[in-house]
């Protein structure tokens, strides 16, 4: 697992689950906000307020910004763990209740162990 410690990054952050650090899109491993648009007809989506768990992730990015990458998703996004400041950005998503834990997501349980 490769993790990196970024001091200064440009970090966009692209809904609940999503971000992009200095242009690389990562996928937050293991969970599932609620969408910014709405749910496409035909899936099943986390109920919430989209705007809401995106401004949530937002908030958490002042610190030194850590990513432990452990693969990709089928969209080519970078699956990782994500750290501010030493603390988890997922397991925070989830203690406000801005995102939904799912296990299939969690590599191995390291979100789960990591959140406890």
């Amino acid at each position: 697992m490769l993790s990196t410690l970024l001091l200064a990054a440009a970090v966009i952050i692209v809904d609940g689950d999503t971000l992009r650090i200095d242009g690389e899109r990562i996928r937050l491993l293991g969970i599932d906000a609620p969408e910014i648009h709405g749910c496409r007809q035909g899936r099943v989506c986390v109920p919430g307020d989209g705007n809401a768990s995106k401004r949530s992730l937002e908030a958490m990015m002042g610190g030194r910004i850590s990513v432990q990458r452990v693969g990709q998703d089928r969209y080519g996004r970078t699956l990782a763990q994500v750290y501010v400041g030493g603390r988890n950005v997922a397991c925070e998503q989830l203690r406000w209740g801005q995102a939904q834990y799912v296990a299939k997501w969690d590599d191995g349980g390291l979100l789960a162990r990591d959140c406890r």
